[in-house]
């Protein structure tokens, strides 16, 4: 009985192709668009997990200052070297401290200039910073005891001041200061905030202090914690230690803040995993449109075959068996629909995500969650026609014109 309604709703389907694709139309957009947004969020949601993690594993950044909001911090006296080997030294679970100060400044190399950041710091910037050289090598321990000139590129200086050039053991200069390029760094794109992190120059810290701040300050450390150490217990213990060394009293707040990159990531994933939420169920209003359409369409087609369900119920169909034929056609129709928007939603997912640079993720679950759902939108819908039809009269169809 199931086949004979499922071949029925098939011909129907055939007969009235324009109308029953323009039906299906709803369901197909609303599918599309429910995955889609799901694919993409998916998506986002993995870029800012690299994104974080291109900044090193189980990182802490402490800078001095307060955290006022919106990227503001207020003013504080700078660290000096003896607190970062405190910190190394004396908080217990760190992999490594890097030191760093930075300035910006304007790179030049023959007739090409650049405006970029110069950071000095030690060779524990790297592994911190999970940073890999594409060539060259990392500052000599005679280099950096002596503040020697020489630099190691980031991938974006490079191409904006050498281009296809060969850079290593070239010279630019930094101001007054003249470097030689011992190293490259390969290129790590954006940060989660929206930084170009290939944007910069590495130089000896000693070098940074002698040649271009005048000063010994250390503006920030990146501290590493150890695999398994929890980096909550890391920043409390920094955070008590610098307020003994800082003079800090109780009732006093802290003149520097420690970013643990965990909980960075955690928020901003969070934030898009809500938007997807969000975006999807925005996007499901569309099936449920689709539904109602499903619903008119069935409506009429009731209408249209009156004079059939009459003759149908007058020589023995059951009630039963002219309301499966009508709910088997608009789930028919819903299915399809579904199955379409699926189709849909993968081709967009693939064109929209190149197009944003994000990496592609198709969700399984959710395809068949939405093409369960436009199935269900179908039963839904198109029961109330269906027993509109089962339920007339045989006689009263029969005159129908």
């Amino acid at each position: 009985m199931l086949w004979n309604a499922l071949l029925l709703a098939l011909r129907e389907i055939r007969r009235n192709l324009m109308r029953s694709t323009l039906t299906m139309l709803g369901i197909v957009i609303g599918v599309a668009s429910v995955v889609v947004m799901v694919n993409l969020g998916s998506g986002a949601t993995a870029q800012v997990s690299a994104q974080i993690a291109s900044l090193g594993s189980n990182l802490l950044m402490v800078r001095t200052g307060q955290r006022l909001g919106f990227g503001q911090r207020s003013e504080a006296k700078d660290f000096h070297i003896g607190d970062v080997e405190a910190v190394a030294s004396e908080v217990g679970g760190i992999a490594a401290v890097a030191p760093a100060a930075s300035q910006a400044m304007t790179a030049i190399y023959g007739n090409r200039n650049w405006s970029t950041t110069i950071t000095g710091s030690d060779n524990n910037f790297f592994p911190v910073g999970n940073w890999t050289l594409a060539k060259g090598r990392e500052f000599s321990s005679g280099e950096l005891r002596a503040g020697a000139s020489v630099c190691i590129l980031g991938d974006s200086v490079r191409k904006e001041l050498f281009g296809s050039q060969q850079a290593l053991n070239e010279k630019l200069r930094i101001n007054k200061l003249s470097c030689q390029v011992i190293g490259l760094l390969a290129a790590k794109g954006q940060s989660a905030g929206g930084r170009n992190q290939d944007d910069l120059v590495m130089i000896p810290l000693r070098a940074f202090w002698r040649r271009v701040a005048g000063n010994q300050d250390v503006q920030m450390m990146y501290v590493s914690a150890r695999a398994g150490v929890s980096t909550a217990k890391v920043q409390r213990d920094i955070e008590l230690l610098l307020r003994e060394r800082r003079h800090i009293a109780e009732n006093e707040d802290d003149d520097f803040n420690v970013h643990d990159m965990k909980e960075v990531a955690e928020a901003l994933t969070g934030t898009t995993r809500v938007l997807t939420t969000l975006l999807g169920a925005v996007a499901a209003v569309s099936l449920l449109v689709g539904g109602i359409g499903i619903m008119n369409i069935m409506l009429v087609s009731v209408t249209e075959r009156t004079r059939e369900i009459g003759i149908r119920l007058a020589i023995g169909a059951l009630e039963r068996e002219v309301l499966l034929q009508f709910l088997v056609e608009a789930v028919v129709l819903s299915s399809f629909g579904g199955l379409l928007g699926i189709l849909l939603a993968i081709a967009t997912t693939y064109v929209l995500a190149t197009l944003l640079g994000m990496p592609v993720l198709l969700d399984p679950g959710t395809m068949l969650l939405a093409f369960l759902f436009s199935a269900a939108v179908g039963v839904i819908f198109g029961f109330f026609p269906a027993r509109k039809a089962a339920r007339q009269d045989p006689i009263e169809a029969l005159r129908y014109e």
